[in-house]
């Protein structure tokens, strides 16, 4: 019969120890993974409400991160690892961390509970043809809340601003239009050029929530103002998607305006 070295016997004994840990790290990998996966599966298959979908999502970062802690206390022990062991152990630490990113990410994004953003404070854009779909979506009430909600606005995003174009209005109409259709997941409600206004839906990438945005295009001198208006139908907060649909906006007719 033949015996284990003292140093064979301490390698196995470490394997042995380490192989709980290691399955403890991928078992919470895959859960996290799981329910980060649910969260928009079921909001957007109506299953539940989006306050569940952020508690699922909550729920998977705390698993991420605990599957995270487990792989990195199995890596401590890396040099006695066996080869598919050490590369398990590296694949759950990186899957927890790629899979914590998404709700930390929102959270970070939380800010204010501000759902509606416009550049013009004073005077915002108003909605007309995608109330009926509002009403239909028992969305949040689409009348601007006023001074209080432009302050908390001028603090969280005080870069949100009128573009002004050195082109007739007419001119600037159809390259708004023309940018606001080629933008990802809009669709088009309505456009007036006599009045200057484009309404759209706009959804979020990873939610799918569903957003609306109003554009008001005006005479402002010899050239023209633009002025833009986004709206969640649900929550009070957006995670800052309102103000970045804007700046994207923007950005897009800035180029093809020149």
């Amino acid at each position: 019969m033949t015996s284990l070295s003292p140093q064979n016997r301490t390698g196995a004994a470490a394997r042995m120890a380490t192989t709980p840990m290691l399955r403890l790290a991928v078992a919470l990998a895959v859960l996290a993974l799981a329910l980060l996966a649910a969260a928009p599966l079921g909001w957007r298959l109506g299953g539940w409400s989006y306050g569940v979908s952020f508690v699922l999502m909550r729920w998977a970062g705390v698993g991420a991160l605990a599957g995270a802690a487990a792989a990195a206390v199995a890596l401590c022990t890396w040099r006695r690892l066996g080869g598919w062991r050490r590369a398990a152990a590296i694949v759950a630490l990186l899957g927890s961390g790629i899979i914590f990113y998404m709700p930390w990410h929102y959270t970070l994004l939380a800010g204010a509970s501000i759902h509606d953003i416009t550049t013009d404070t004073d005077n915002p854009p108003a909605f007309v043809a995608v109330l009926p779909l509002r009403e239909a979506a028992h969305a949040a009430s689409a009348v601007y809340a006023g001074p209080r909600l432009a302050a908390l606005q001028k603090k969280a995003y005080p870069d949100i601003a009128p573009l002004f174009l050195a082109m007739p209005r007419a001119t600037a109409f159809a390259d708004a239009l023309a940018v606001a259709t080629s933008m990802p997941r809009w669709t088009i409600v309505a456009s007036d050029s006599a009045q200057g206004r484009i309404e759209a839906t706009a959804r979020t990438y990873w939610m799918g929530f569903a957003d609306d945005v109003v554009i008001r295009v005006t005479d402002h001198g010899a050239g023209s103002r633009v002025d833009m208006r986004s709206l969640s139908r649900v929550g009070r907060g957006d995670f800052g998607t309102n103000a970045a649909r804007i700046r994207a906006y923007f950005a897009a007719l800035r180029a093809k305006a020149g």
